[in-house]
């Protein structure tokens, strides 16, 4: 299969979708003021906030690639549309999402469909980097696992 992508796109790809999903939980805490749920909710933001982090990291220690655009910006600004589109499409941002949620329920459930959808994306996408980068894309997916599982643990919790 060719090689179209470099774990250092994905990694900005991931960055991005983190980013969305602490837009997204941030304004949860405004909408609904209880103690649980702004704790919950505040987890949530601080573990893709982690998870952003974890992905900066490796985004340093891989190796550069850079597409030439065609003008100054034009390829971060695809890759940030592909992960609004796609992954956390524009009918889920973050802030228009969270004004759609009826209940906390209704939220983390939105939270985990987008960590499976996510899951989705890096195992699809991994088809198309080289071998030697899927180390790289393997921690993405288990990050995205593990922020999955937590999920869906407070989900048991809620009435």
């Amino acid at each position: 299969m060719p090689e179209m992508f470099k774990a250092a796109e994905i990694l900005k790809t991931a960055i991005r979708i983190e980013e969305n999903g602490i837009v997204f939980y941030r304004e949860m805490i405004k909408r609904f003021k209880e103690k649980t749920l702004d704790d919950i909710f505040n987890f949530l933001a601080d573990e893709d906030g982690r998870h952003r982090k974890i992905f900066e990291e490796m985004l340093s220690q891989s190796e550069q690639y850079e597409m030439v655009d065609s003008y100054p910006g034009e390829y971060e600004a695809y890759l940030h549309a592909f992960a609004d589109e796609h992954v956390f499409s524009k009918e889920k941002t973050g802030r228009l999402m969270a004004k759609k949620v009826k209940d906390a329920k209704e939220a983390i459930q939105f939270g985990i469909e987008v960590e499976l959808d996510s899951i989705n994306y890096y195992q699809e996408i991994k088809r198309f980097i080289p071998d030697y980068q899927k180390d790289t894309i393997e921690k993405i997916i288990g990050e995205e696992r593990s922020h999955f599982l937590k999920l869906s643990d407070i989900k048991k919790t809620l009435k």
